[in-house]
């Protein structure tokens, strides 16, 4: 079955009518006001976006907050791991050792913001998932989105479930095809794409969240 475009546009239209935009307005704010912020804000969401991998958002969420910046940044590797095995995330040991090995970019919002300027934010997110033991091409985008960039497309499954594409683990060069896709309607609503995810997202989910 193929991808219904037209539905697709018709239902974001009346969403951006709805009470729905507003908590979508919120999260872009938030998003925007987070690449204001330091690197220890900036690592503490790259961080977050590690421990959404083959996990749900919410159990993310709740390490983050246990956890905390000062604690991505500083807790050893046992007391990390503690803490995300005590939130039931099934790659305790994975996840803890991505974290601690990442801090070789505590200055992460520093290099991310050179990449953007020289590269572009694909070219940032290549750069984070040849660099960043842990992130995909999805988690990459995620990154970037929360701390506000718009321009690369999140492609989770539920995204990929409203898209009728294929949920299995993704290639480059598969991503980058869907991502093209993604862009279409984007481009029809005259939104970026971190927009357009919080909407679909919504669709599937009947949440926005970051």
């Amino acid at each position: 079955m193929k991808w219904k475009m037209k539905i697709l546009l018709s239902t974001v239209k009346k969403l951006r009518k709805s009470e729905v935009k507003k908590q979508v307005d919120k999260r872009l704010k938030e998003f925007k006001a987070l690449n204001k912020k330091g690197n220890k804000a900036w690592f503490c969401e790259l961080c977050f976006c590690i421990l959404t991998a083959n996990s749900k958002a919410e159990t993310a969420m709740n390490i983050q907050k246990e956890v905390s910046a000062h604690g991505f940044c500083t807790w050893c590797l046992s007391d990390i791991r503690g803490a995300i095995k005590r939130n039931k995330h099934r790659f305790h040991n994975n996840k803890a050792k991505f974290i601690v090995e990442a801090r070789e970019h505590l200055d992460i919002r520093d290099k991310i913001k050179k990449l953007v300027a020289k590269e572009g934010q694909v070219g940032a997110r290549e750069w984070l998932v040849k660099n960043i033991k842990g992130l995909g091409y999805k988690e990459a985008s995620h990154f970037l989105r929360n701390v506000g960039y718009f321009d690369v497309a999140i492609l989770d499954r539920h995204i990929l479930a409203l898209m009728n594409e294929d949920k299995k683990a993704l290639t480059r060069k598969h991503y980058l095809a869907i991502e093209k896709k993604f862009r279409q309607p984007a481009g029809k609503l005259g939104m970026k794409c971190g927009e357009l995810d919080l909407y679909m997202w919504y669709m599937k989910t009947g949440r926005v969240m970051k």
